[in-house]
């Protein structure tokens, strides 16, 4: 028996569908019928071969998460695809360990909790878990038009954060993070660090208790200039640079904490809960992310248009 596959067959090209043979469970999986599967930059990192996993074994089907049908349920589930041998959620069935399934709330919405995904994990448990936001402080989320800096506004804003600031580079990332529920929108560009910084304290005049940091790079170095007293530094990415221009003053005499996080070090619990907490948030409407579903038929250019940086939003294909 055969089924419909996105297949990566060379890393740094895009998948193209084909029909693969069906998959087998192991012991301890079960088969899960593929309803939602997300183009996370997870995939795309993965997929180009220059990841810190290392070159993935092609042929192999992308995806490491995704929302289906299992036993009469509604599930979301993750993969390692890409990072360990295997195939990942973009199929129209996918094979994974009974464990990893987490079933979602009645009448959950498989595509809008597919786009928040793994990404609203990460906001969620970094606000929350790392940064220990508590109701009345101030925040500044970095890359606040992407997935997850979408979710860390409206997660801050559900927390009872007085007031948040975001920061992203395109005009469609500023207007994403306003309609996500940001205060003030501070436009990253070519600025420098003192210039970036000043940027900041007018958008938040008082200075902030928290950063969420997906950029690093300048913008962390900036956004780390008006924290108060006691301040934290949530770092979960590096897309605006590897390293970050930081003066040991700025944090020595505000005794500032600079944290990492990554999804990777939730315990199997720990992301169930997380999951659940997120698909509960979009069931409510307290959290959406601009996102788009796209035929798995047509992979390929939704592929490319999402690695370009041409999608509004997070794309979902969909079986």
């Amino acid at each position: 028996m055969l089924f419909r596959a996105a297949q990566i067959t060379t890393c740094g090209q895009p998948p193209a569908v084909t029909e693969v043979p069906a998959p087998e469970p192991a012991p301890g999986e079960v088969l899960v019928d593929v309803v939602a599967a997300p183009i996370t930059p997870l995939d795309l990192l993965c997929a180009s071969g220059t990841s810190y996993f290392g070159a993935p074994a092609t042929p192999y089907v992308p995806g490491v998460q995704g929302v289906g049908r299992q036993a009469g349920r509604t599930v979301w589930f993750p993969t390692t695809a890409g990072m360990a041998p295997g195939n990942g959620s973009m199929a129209t069935v996918v094979t994974v360990p009974a464990s990893d399934v987490v079933e979602l709330p009645a009448g959950a919405d498989p595509v809008a909790v597919a786009a928040a995904g793994l990404s609203a994990v990460a906001a969620y448990a970094a606000l929350t878990w790392s940064g220990e936001l508590v109701a009345g402080e101030r925040v500044v989320v970095l890359g606040g038009g992407g997935v997850v800096g979408q979710a860390a506004i409206q997660f801050a804003r559900a927390a009872g954060a007085e007031w948040v600031v975001a920061g992203a580079r395109s005009e469609a990332a500023r207007r994403r993070a306003r309609a996500a529920g940001a205060d003030e929108v501070v436009a990253l560009g070519a600025a420098g660090v003192d210039e970036l910084a000043l940027a900041f304290a007018d958008a938040c005049p008082g200075g902030a208790d928290l950063v969420l940091d997906g950029l690093f790079g300048v913008p962390a170095a900036a956004a780390l200039r008006v924290l108060r007293a006691g301040g934290r530094l949530v770092n979960l990415g590096s897309s605006a640079g590897e390293t970050a221009p930081f003066d040991s003053a700025t944090i020595r005499s505000r005794q500032l904490r600079i944290v990492g996080y990554t999804n990777n070090a939730l315990t199997p619990d720990e992301r169930a809960r997380a999951v659940r907490v997120v698909a509960d948030a979009v069931g409510a409407g307290t959290l959406t992310v601009a996102h788009r579903a796209v035929p798995l038929d047509d992979v390929t250019d939704a592929w490319q248009r999402q690695a370009a940086g041409g999608a509004e939003g997070r794309i979902v294909l969909t079986t």
